[in-house]
């Protein structure tokens, strides 16, 4: 060192200490993984879709109950972040996990309602999708009396027929039999949980939509068969789980186990049955 510097080499020394503590701390700051950054902060931020019945209506449904009991599997309080569906969901994981929402809110620790679909994980690499929970199928609810029967939808005659407009079932009743029962199709329902409501009041003689929201109308209501859409295209349906970002190993973990615990002990079971849904295991 210069002479110039022996002078204050002391109190060089102390800046320098005191520098590379700040640095240290931040560099711990941000090494912390996923999973210490939640049980640093005591919360866990869960991306809820905004209207989507059962699962979330006005702060309550299916997948707030899970998300609270996640969250106090992990010892940390529930912080729920609800948001309206993007465009698809590609924007939804992009808003919701990796990067945040352009208006300035997101990304959440976790997001629920993810479909685990091997071209959707190809598709986004910032992303783990893991934890499935429920396999969702389209269904065709029929009003006992005025439909017996429906071995094909043949049956359902000049029945109508209530079903969202956008959706997957809108879409396989409008192509099915080459456009067969376009006519009878009423389409102003924005979910299947109000097509179910419609059947409900006797409007229609059916009403088809996602299972869940059927059963979560109907489920109870003995006067109503739901049975799956007699299509090859609604057999098997989609599995739903969750998605972190693709360095939050840790946490994907956590959650993991706590959702085998949930599903071990009844308790996911028992949080469908009081959203009224059948639990259809992935």
């Amino acid at each position: 060192m210069s002479r110039a510097c022996d002078g204050s080499r002391r109190r060089w020394l102390a800046a320098a200490a005191l520098g590379c503590a700040g640095v240290g701390a931040a560099s711990a700051q941000e090494e912390l993984s996923a999973l210490a950054r939640v049980k640093r902060r005591g919360r866990l931020s869960v991306g809820l879709y905004q209207a989507m019945p059962p699962f979330h209506a006005d702060g309550k449904g299916i997948d707030v109950e899970l998300a609270r009991a996640l969250a106090a599997k992990l010892g940390v309080e529930f912080s729920p972040l609800a948001f309206p569906a993007g465009e698809n969901m590609d924007d939804d994981l992009r808003n919701m996990v990796w990067r945040g929402h352009y208006l300035g809110y997101g990304p959440a620790d976790v997001l629920l309602h993810v479909p685990v679909d091997r071209p959707l994980m190809a598709a986004n690499p910032r992303v783990q999708i893991f934890g499935p929970y429920y396999r969702e199928q389209v269904m065709l609810a029929r009003d006992r009396s005025k439909l017996p029967d429906l071995p094909s939808l043949e049956a359902l005659g000049q029945g109508a027929v209530a079903v969202p407009g956008l959706s997957l079932a809108g879409w396989l009743l409008l192509g099915a039999d080459g456009g067969r029962y376009r006519d009878q199709l009423k389409t102003r329902w924005k979910d299947g949980a109000e097509a179910a409501a419609a059947l409900q009041r006797g409007e229609v003689v059916a009403a088809a939509g996602q299972g869940s929201e059927l059963e979560s109308v109907l489920g109870r209501d003995e006067r109503f068969v739901i049975e799956p859409l007699p299509l090859p295209q609604a057999r098997n349906g989609w599995v739903v789980g969750m998605a972190v970002k693709k360095d939050a190993t840790d946490l994907a973990h956590a959650l993991q186990g706590a959702l085998n615990e949930l599903a071990a002990a009844g308790s996911l079971k028992e949080m469908f049955a009081k959203g009224g849904v059948r639990w259809r295991t992935p």
